[in-house]
């Protein structure tokens, strides 16, 4: 079996690595931040937000929430106050099955 090399993760990111991740301006990140409660970024001496793996994980549910599903700022925090649990399985669903069928999109196009 051939070695792997390890897939590095970072500790902290950016609020531009964050945006960029996501395709939106960074003002978009900073007003999230303020419309929820379980973003909270480290900020350093600078007073930098630094992004930790879990606030990304976060950020990937609320982007869901409004981009994908198109719901309002209000909406969004009412359905993350109310079952949180059950929409973050619904995200790793959804975010299985699309790399899934990326996957067979890929091999459908070796054939």
């Amino acid at each position: 079996m051939p070695y792997k090399k390890p897939k590095i993760e970072k500790v902290f990111y950016s609020i531009g690595e964050v945006a960029e991740m996501f395709g939106v301006n960074t003002s978009n990140i900073r007003f999230w931040e303020k419309e929820f409660d379980i973003i909270k970024p480290h900020k350093n001496a600078k007073g930098n937000r630094m992004f930790t793996p879990e606030d990304l994980e976060n950020l990937k549910i609320i982007y869901h929430l409004l981009k994908e599903r198109g719901m309002t700022i209000r909406g969004a925090q009412m359905k993350l106050k109310g079952n949180k649990e059950d929409i973050v399985q619904n995200y790793e669903v959804i975010s299985r099955l699309q790399t899934i069928r990326q996957m067979l999109v890929d091999i459908k196009e070796e054939l």
